[in-house]
């Protein structure tokens, strides 16, 4: 009985064990199993996490993008790479929608490399770039972008012979052979309300999840503002060098390009030639017309232009009617070609309401007319204006022969001046001087020639200053040039603008330096300078006497209230009165010793107040309009 009782017993406590170490397994199995699903979890999360850092990396590179000032292409280019590289895409391609005469077709604008477009590239016969892409309703970019919503679908091969239908179906076969594309994704992109394009993305994987799709709408909503960003900036760009009437380029930009290829030209040894336009009548069809016609004009003449013009070549709009045009590489006789055939189109074709029109045009090249950027810019406006003054809708060429004369005449002048001694000169300056003479002869060079000047200038005149020579003769010349004057009485204002206040030199020191008011005596004494510089300094000149009534009555007054002879209106000769307001400008925008130098606003409202008593009006209107005109373009 003991037996049985302990076999019993002993089975009881097996029971017990197996029932526990049941228990325990199920329990095991379940925190196991637990543990699985918890690993798979982590698993999840980070691959989730991972793809959450790649996205934010993507979206980074977007936003950086949106704080630079790259350009556009540059831009997309960054963000189909970015796309592609950090969130494990094939490839990404930005297209680009145009429209031209109601005509829309696609275009590549950026796409980053891939297996797929290594073999188009192979199989095209020219790049991907250049080809313009049907824009064809039925198809799912079109549909993406009239629904504004992402389209996926499984037939890329499909879209892909829609877009480039010369494909051949084993070139096709070739790209299906890759198997590494499974969809393409279709996001539309608008910027500002406006379609700019679609975006294509190739993805490996089978199924797009929502979440990759709403990371894909977040990624286009970024891409569309920081195309928006770029676009611009790119706008301010273009808007800093050129035109906003014509969409030439400014004078800013036509500055800086000449520069520069008068140094490569310099370098290279080669030649290149300029274009001076000037569009004739402007002010009569402003009045005619109104103004609205008058900027039809200008831009018709501008259209001409960028139409005749080579990749390379450069035209701007200088302001107002005037335009040029800089033709790299291109000798005299081929820049006559190109302003012959642009004066051809401007004439024959009619603008609305005002009829034809024409141009005055001239041309000057390096190194054959100037060797001196700034001489080759003056002596071709010269000889545009010498078109306009021999009767317009005509080409000229520069004639250098022409514009030294007036230099010659002024060498020789100065030349005589000092060696004669007709003004007083210390003796151990007049060697330096005639040392400086010799080398403008030689060089006939406007720049020794205005040094020479200003050396002279400097022994009678405290207020002389570097470069003021220079400013005055192109003030004026250019003041004259608007006048529409002869080249014989341009040449004339030149040499008056030089030689008008060598009277000075007669007068006293110590009036010339004074810094209290002057007496009866002094301004008497002032008074007779342009009557000294006229009789006993030039008169004994043969060669200057032409310019004498000129240097006589610069001083004079419109109104009858200048000096010496205090005529007035029409007698006194508009050569003078030229000179009477750019010396006027010239004096107030500079610093004296009695007072700080004015800015050009101050001039040009001190000028405004004597129009119609000292100067000429329709002379300070054309003059106010010329300063104004300069400092916009600057």
């Amino acid at each position: 009985m003991d037996i049985f009782k302990k076999l019993k017993e002993y089975a009881r406590q097996i029971n017990e064990i197996e029932y526990s170490i049941s228990s325990n397994k199920k329990e095991f199995l379940e925190i196991y199993e637990r543990n699985l699903a918890l690993e798979q979890e982590i698993l999840e999360r980070t691959q989730e996490l991972d793809q959450a850092n790649k996205a934010f990396l993507t979206l980074k590179h977007v936003w950086d993008l949106m704080n630079s000032s790259e350009p556009l292409a540059n831009v997309l280019e960054t963000l189909v790479n970015s796309l592609h590289g950090e969130m494990g895409y094939i490839n990404s391609t930005i297209l680009q929608l145009h429209e031209i005469d109601n005509l829309k077709y696609f275009q590549i604008r950026a796409y980053s490399d891939s297996q797929i477009y290594r073999l188009l590239n192979k199989f095209l016969h020219r790049p991907l770039s250049e080809y313009k892409l049907p824009y064809d309703i039925s198809s799912p970019l079109v549909r993406a972008i009239t629904e504004k919503k992402i389209i996926c679908t499984k037939d890329y091969l499909g879209v892909i012979n829609s877009l480039l239908n010369d494909l051949a179906p084993d070139q096709l076969a070739g790209i299906n052979r890759l198997g590494i594309s499974k969809n393409l994704i279709i996001i539309p992109l608008i910027t500002s309300q406006k379609v700019f394009g679609v975006m294509l993305v190739f993805s490996p994987r089978e199924d797009i999840s929502d979440k990759e799709v709403n990371f894909l709408s977040l990624f286009a909503n970024q891409v569309e503002m920081a195309i928006t960003i770029a676009n611009l900036f790119e706008t301010i760009r273009k808007e800093a060098v050129t035109d906003g009437l014509t969409g030439l380029y400014n004078r800013r930009y036509f500055n800086d390009a000449i520069n520069k290829e008068m140094e490569r030209a310099q370098r290279l040894k080669q030649s290149f030639s300029v274009i001076s336009l000037d569009l004739d009548f402007l002010k009569k069809i402003n009045d005619m017309y109104g103004h609205s016609f008058g900027d039809l004009a200008i831009s018709t003449v501008a259209d001409i232009m960028k139409k005749n013009a080579r990749s390379i070549d450069i035209p701007a709009r200088l302001g107002g009617e005037e335009f040029c045009i800089l033709l790299p590489g291109i000798d005299s006789a081929g820049a006559v070609v190109a302003a012959e055939r642009i004066r051809a189109s401007i004439e024959a074709k009619p603008v609305e309401t005002v009829g034809h029109i024409t141009a005055s045009i001239g041309v000057g090249t390096y190194p054959q007319h100037a060797k001196n950027l700034e001489e080759l810019l003056e002596l071709t406006d010269q000889a545009m204006y010498k078109s306009k003054i021999n009767g317009r809708n005509r080409v000229t060429v520069v004639s250098t022969e022409d514009d030294h004369g007036w230099q010659e005449i002024a060498i020789g002048a100065f030349a005589d001046i000092v060696n004669k001694k007709r003004i007083p000169v210390p003796d151990n300056l007049i060697g330096d001087i005639n040392e400086k003479i010799k080398a403008t002869k030689e060089s006939m060079s406007k720049d020794a020639l205005y040094s020479v000047v200003d050396m002279i200038s400097a022994l009678y005149n405290p207020n002389a200053a570097a470069g003021l020579t220079r400013q005055k003769i192109d003030l004026a010349t250019k003041l004259a040039q608007k006048l529409a004057l002869s080249k014989d009485d341009i040449d004339k204002l030149k040499l008056s603008v030089l030689l008008y206040d060598i009277g000075n030199a007669l007068i006293p020191e110590d009036i010339m330096t004074k810094t209290t008011p002057l007496s009866d005596e002094d301004k008497s004494k002032i008074h007779q300078h342009p009557l000294l510089a006229a009789k006993e300094i030039l008169q004994p000149i043969s060669s200057v006497t032409d310019i004498i009534p000129i240097v006589e009555n610069h001083h004079e007054n419109w109104d009858g209230s200048g000096y010496p002879k205090k005529i007035s209106g029409e007698e006194i000769p508009l050569l003078s009165q030229i000179i009477l307001l750019v010396d006027a400008y010239c004096a107030m925008t500079h610093e004296r010793t009695y007072r700080a130098a004015l800015s050009e606003d101050d001039a040009i409202e001190n000028i405004t107040k004597e129009s119609g008593k000292k100067w000429k009006k329709e002379l300070v209107d054309v003059f106010v309009g010329m300063i104004n005109e300069t400092k916009r373009n600057n």
